[in-house]
């Protein structure tokens, strides 16, 4: 007499207990991750003078040939700051002012990590200050460094970054902001008045 094999029984479902705890550990996995690669890209740290980042992370710039490629298309002079050893460009722009005018931007890195943009404009004060700020500041006072007055502009909160502006000997307009401290502004500001001074793009041989 032949015994027929009986059929296979079908696996048995988890029970709903230890579906909860095996969901609890992957969810705590994917965070530990989350954590582990959130902290290591992080290179922004809090510093009394204003937020920072690593000196020597991102991209550097030659701003000198920059400006100098600028001011062969410009209508206005250009001056290139002469900074000390450990300052360096990360960043260069050429672009219009809302309401008229063209403005060159180059943005740098101070030894200390802080992060200030010049700017240098034919654009009137009103203008350029719609256009870096994205609407319009209340002045707060003048300032005296590198032989020119610079007119202090902070939000109506007078919180964030300062917004200073102040107009050349050759009557281009200048603007300077980011999170650098006073030392940081005036080192800057009198290393572009000292700088090379860039004719216009007509004005050139």
């Amino acid at each position: 007499m032949s015994t027929e094999p009986s059929s296979p029984q079908p696996p048995s479902k988890p029970s709903r207990g230890s579906l909860r705890v095996r969901d609890m550990l992957g969810a705590l996995v994917i965070l530990l991750v989350i954590a582990v690669v959130g902290g290591g890209v992080r290179s922004c740290s809090f510093s009394p003078g204003g937020p920072s980042v690593d000196p020597g992370a991102g991209p550097t710039v030659d701003a000198p040939a920059r400006l100098a490629e600028f001011a062969r298309v410009s209508t206005f002079p250009l001056r290139v700051p002469t900074l000390p050893e450990g300052w360096r460009a990360n960043s260069t722009d050429r672009g219009p002012v809302e309401g008229g005018g063209a403005a060159v931007r180059v943005g740098y890195l101070s030894p200390a990590g802080h992060y200030l943009r010049l700017v240098q404009t034919d654009a009137t004060e009103e203008n350029l200050l719609v256009t870096e700020a994205g609407g319009p500041l209340a002045g707060t006072g003048v300032v005296q460094a590198a032989g020119l007055s610079w007119v202090v502009y902070r939000g109506a909160t007078d919180q964030g970054e300062p917004f200073r502006v102040a107009t050349s000997a050759e009557g281009v307009r200048l603007l300077v902001t980011g999170s650098g401290d006073e030392p940081e502004f005036r080192t800057l500001v009198e290393a572009l008045v000292a700088g090379q001074l860039l004719p216009a793009g007509s004005e050139q041989n």
